[in-house]
């Protein structure tokens, strides 16, 4: 509305426009203008919603009974209908302009609107035999083209190679998700193209200065979401590129159409991958699952949605001319000829007939391995593609429940859903390969890394000698605060640290170091209120705690450890009396140490190791039927 009210200021129009955007001054300035007896506006822009308000409705009833108002005309009339491909609630409500309003002309525009959709509009706005207006769908300036992602080795290089051959010109790029404007804006930012995103999750501001900047040529592409442009009358727009399918051929002419309204030669390409199809699929299909009541009109109503979504699929994949699939889906039978090679199905057949055939290889290809890979770049070295992080079947994902499938924009999750069994076979037909592939990714990226797999990785919640020093040394700074607050108390400040730190550790070293961390601060705290006579009783339950908990002092060589060995070897001895006292001696060096060293857990396999291990365990198991056989055989010999 902004944009359009300041076209036709500048053609010396008197026009105006109400939204939220604005001051309460300016709106107050509107509304005072039209309680004049002559107002001096000639149009004023609204929204849907704000006519839906009874205090808004009022002042145009005023109006109107005082014969002011000459015609209603709505904008963007496809949103009326249910059956339109951006279908608004808030447009319905238009349908009492008639019952309020009555006697004035009420014009609907709309430049994608199919038979049916016409229809529904002129019911829904109680228009009685009114005066149709149509005009061909055809846009002849506009080159049609469709490139594949699947097959391309590069989807972003390939547009930012098309945006620079094509010289500085206006450009749109449509997008599916904020996060595909933002990184794609950045992309082409950081290789010289003149850019920015735009798009809901920015504020009011940035988008208004964004929009500026392109509108006045000192940006040349806007990265924006599918709502960008509605209402936006530029006309040297060259490029529009959607950058993911549109959910509808509808949707797909209304975007594209904001290229070449000058009728200068302009272009929309439009880039096809698998993978965004699924994802559109998966939308499509989520949004019925989230609808609370199912009825007849709206079981009807999604199957038109996918119905649609299908046509637009068949757009990219089909191998015919693009501008005639576009035409019949608005009802208009024309010839192939009306195309004269305005699209690349038309302009380039043999090309077109390799890349689909190229595509239905690629997508065949990965339906046998059956997983995906998920590559992992090294924040240092964006080139290296020989990381891989983990494998996963993707057939697998799609069989969680829809509680699992995330709602937010940088969501992957596929469309499709797999029964459990058909997973599981399938699963075990490439486990093997699998197996084998998970193995060789592991020692790669070990390699990599350096990583050494038989080093057990540290705990980060463990209470470490480091920070128990600290400790210390942070309660005896708080026990030396103490003795200066109470006077002469004690000497030994180190052992009384110590000693406290110890309570600490018994308490919560075992368990996370927070709660270690927190029980220390809460001492320090005590320490700087305490009197003298509880510092002085808990430090002597500190100090018989910690000399409970100090093990006893090693003896020296052939007091404790010769008598025990003694005593050991004494036993044995007793029991078997042939062995030798050298034996003894080793015996009891082992048992001793045995007892003496803490218990250590066994190191942890990596993938590859635990495989092997069990490869070489069923191996053993399967020779094992052989080497019974073959000890029966030397048994009966023998008899």
């Amino acid at each position: 509305m902004e944009n359009q009210v300041s076209a036709l200021k500048e053609k010396g129009i008197s026009a105006e426009f109400l939204s939220s955007t604005q001051t309460t001054q300016t709106k107050n300035k509107i509304y005072e203008d039209l309680a004049l007896g002559k107002p001096s506006l000639r149009l004023l822009y609204v929204t849907p919603e704000l006519i839906a308000t009874p205090g808004f409705m009022s002042k145009l009833m005023k109006i109107h009974s005082r014969g002011l108002l000459n015609l209603i005309a709505i904008d963007e009339a496809h949103c009326i209908s249910t059956w339109g491909h951006d279908f608004r609630p808030s447009y319905r409500k238009l349908s009492s302009l008639r019952n309020h309003l009555p006697g004035i002309p009420i014009l609907a525009l709309t430049a994608t609107a199919v038979p049916k959709v016409q229809n529904d509009v002129m019911q829904s706005l109680g228009m009685e035999s009114p005066l149709v207006l149509t005009s061909s769908f055809n846009r002849p300036n506009i080159y049609y083209e469709v490139r594949y992602k699947d097959i391309l080795d590069d989807a972003y290089a390939d547009l930012l190679k098309k945006l620079k051959t094509s010289g500085a010109v206006c450009s749109i790029i449509y997008c599916l998700e904020r996060a595909m404007c933002d990184n794609l804006s950045a992309y082409l930012s950081e290789n010289g193209i003149s850019c920015a995103a735009y798009h809901a999750g920015q504020n009011d501001k940035l988008r208004s200065s964004i929009l500026d900047d392109w509108i006045s040529s000192k940006i040349q592409v806007v990265v924006a979401t599918v709502a960008f442009g509605m209402g936006i009358d530029r006309k040297d727009v060259r490029i529009v590129c959607h950058f993911n399918i549109p959910k509808s051929m509808e949707a797909f002419y209304q975007e594209s159409g904001r290229a070449g309204r000058d009728q200068l030669p302009s272009t929309s390409i439009l880039y096809y991958g698998i993978e965004d199809h699924k994802r559109m699929e998966f939308i499509l299909s989520n949004a019925k699952n989230k609808k609370s009541q199912s009825s007849s009109s709206q079981d009807g109503l999604f199957k038109k949605l996918l119905a649609d979504f299908n046509q637009m699929v068949e757009y990219c994949e089909g191998s015919g001319c693009r501008r005639k699939k576009i035409l019949e889906s608005f009802g208009e039978q024309v010839p192939a000829s009306l195309c004269k090679n305005s699209c690349d199905a038309c302009k380039h057949p043999n090309q077109v007939a390799r890349q689909l055939e190229e595509l239905t290889t690629t997508c065949a290809s990965r339906q046998r391995n059956q997983f995906s890979k998920i590559l992992m770049r090294s924040a240092v070295d964006m080139s290296d593609e020989g990381q891989y992080s983990e494998f996963w079947n993707r057939d697998d994902e799609a069989s969680c429940s829809e509680e699992d499938i995330s709602d937010s924009d940088d969501s992957n999750a596929d469309g499709n859903d797999v029964a459990k069994s058909s997973t599981i076979s399938k699963f075990k037909s490439g486990v093997n390969e699998r197996i084998d592939f998970w193995e060789h990714a592991e020692e790669n990226y070990n390699q990599k890394k350096g990583l050494d797999r038989k080093v057990n990785k540290v705990d980060k919640n463990e209470v470490s000698e480091q920070l128990r020093e600290a400790s210390k040394q942070r309660l005896f700074e708080a026990l030396t605060l103490a003795q200066r607050r109470l006077g002469s108390l004690m000497n030994e400040f180190e052992k009384s640290a110590s000693s406290l730190e110890n309570e600490c550790y018994k308490k919560y070293g075992k368990s996370r170091k927070s709660f270690y961390l927190s029980q220390v601060a809460n001492t320090v705290r005590w320490l700087s209120t305490t009197n003298s006579t509880d510092l002085t009783n808990r430090l002597r339950i500190s100090d018989d705690l910690a000399s409970e908990n100090t093990p006893p002092k090693q003896e020296p060589s052939g007091s404790t450890s010769s008598s025990l060995n003694q005593v050991i070897t004494e036993t044995i001895n007793e029991e078997v009396p042939s062995v030798t006292s050298s034996t003894n001696l080793s015996c009891v060096s082992s048992v001793q140490s045995s007892t003496t060293t803490a218990a250590s857990l066994p190191p942890i396999p990596s993938f590859s190791e635990f495989t092997k291990s069990r490869k070489a365990k069923d191996r053993a198991v399967d020779k094992l039927p052989e080497t019974v056989e073959k000890n029966m055989e030397k048994r009966m010999r023998l008899r």
